[in-house]
């Protein structure tokens, strides 16, 4: 039988451990690769885990059926342009309008201006001696916070009907920008002064930060759009949203908004779309390429980390065999077979990378809980199916550099061996 007895499996395992004691520095360098490369395969996973949900849960609550049309692609910036996008129209006012009467199938569509610093304007509210800066104006519909869920009201209203339809003078706060101006009170019903123009607080938006340092919703003010449009006929940057209803085809509603938007923008039957048609999958999209680039960079350092601890093991594993040539000839006069020797040899380097395939399966799981605590947004957690990975990579190292020396071992003849000094 070639298999290996409970006590021979007790024994290759106290010789692995004296093997350890015997090269503490040797060994101690040999399993500091394979710690870096399954720590850095283990946190990272843990990592882009936690992100891929973070990610997915900003996706669903931009809107899970929600759509953007916008004069560029998202993401474009606004300062280096290129050229074709450059040269296109505007959204217009009045497209919503003539979109709703096309497409009566749609939930939802609203028109949204935006003022803001990434678009090279600037913004000024104040209350008192209290004033933010660096804030995001947006106008907005009634319908806005349905169409985009992120914008969830906390304390007081969102914009109605009426404040639409009489161009009021209210606003709608992020919540950092009301903390700001309101430290020590309720913002409700009072005045603040936007660039200049006196408003009156309606609403407080919940708490958020935004995503991977983009803005969030605590630095938006929100006003009516028909307020907006008088107060800033300059900023012509506007983005159409609309909602398709569950049981409505995705794909026929977008198909009726891209034709009416091609009847009112006047583009020939040939013509290409000077337009762009989107979803918040792009955020989906654009977070897969950064994780693709993460995967790759992770995927070098825990080879040439493997790759420098699988040497070392083989390197480790010669010495030892060379170290215990007697011991090796004995075992061999007294009936040990070739198999036996392979096996005690690889044993010896599948316990050396499982030692530090642990290690690196337990730093791992550090960075995990560390990441955790000091952003709970991000799950970042260490499942079992990465904890089994590191201990497949750890024995796999093991096996692939430990079989050489452990085959060398089993080849010796033992009469040579008894001899060896």
């Amino acid at each position: 039988m070639a298999f290996m007895t409970v006590s021979q499996a007790r024994e290759n395992f106290v010789a692995a451990m004296q093997t350890l004691r015997s090269a503490k520095v040797r060994s101690a360098l040999t399993v500091l690769g394979i710690v870096i490369g399954v720590s850095s395969v283990i946190s990272m996973a843990a990592i882009i885990q936690g992100l891929n949900k973070f990610v997915q849960d900003r996706v669903e609550s931009l809107g899970s059926r929600t759509y953007f049309i916008t004069r560029f692609p998202p993401g474009t910036d606004p300062s280096h342009m290129p050229d074709k996008y450059r040269v296109r129209r505007y959204i217009g006012y009045d497209y919503a309008e003539f979109i709703r009467d096309a497409s009566p199938s749609l939930e939802t569509i609203s028109t949204v201006g935006t003022r803001g610093f990434f678009l090279g304007d600037t913004n000024r509210i104040t209350s008192g001696d209290h004033s933010v800066e660096k804030l995001i104006v947006r106008g907005a519909e009634p319908d806005y916070t349905t169409a985009l869920p992120l914008f969830n009201i906390e304390h007081g209203r969102f914009i109605s009907q009426l404040d639409e339809e009489h161009a009021r003078a209210v606003v709608v706060l992020g919540a950092a920008v009301a903390e700001s101006l309101f430290p020590d009170s309720d913002p409700l019903g009072k005045e603040v002064r936007l660039n200049g123009s006196v408003y009156e607080v309606i609403g407080v938006f919940s708490h958020d930060q935004g995503l991977f340092l983009g803005p969030g919703v605590d630095i938006f003010a929100i006003i009516p759009l028909s307020n907006f449009k008088k107060h800033y006929p300059e900023a012509k940057e506007l983005i159409l949203l609309f909602t398709v209803p569950r049981d409505v085809s995705v794909e026929a509603a977008q198909t009726e908004v891209v034709q009416a938007l091609r009847r009112i923008r006047k583009i020939p039957a040939d013509g290409e779309n000077d337009f762009e048609l989107s979803s918040p999958d792009f955020l989906s999209n654009l977070w897969n390429q950064l994780t693709g680039a993460l995967v790759i960079l992770t995927s070098v350092i825990s080879s040439i980390g493997l790759l420098v601890g699988g040497v070392g093991v083989m390197n480790i594993m010669l010495i030892s065999v060379t170290e215990r040539t007697q011991e090796i000839g004995v075992r061999k006069a007294i009936g040990a077979r070739k198999i036996d020797i392979r096996m005690q040899f690889l044993f010896e380097a599948v316990v050396l990378t499982l030692v530090g395939g642990t290690i690196g399966i337990l730093i791992g799981a550090a960075v995990a809980a560390l990441v955790r605590s000091a952003a709970p947004s991000i799950p970042a957690t260490l499942s079992y199916t990465w904890v089994t990975i590191g201990f497949v990579m750890s024995v796999g190292v093991g096996l692939f550099f430990g079989y050489y020396p452990a085959n060398l071992a089993a080849k010796l003849d033992p009469i040579n061996c008894l001899r060896y000094e």
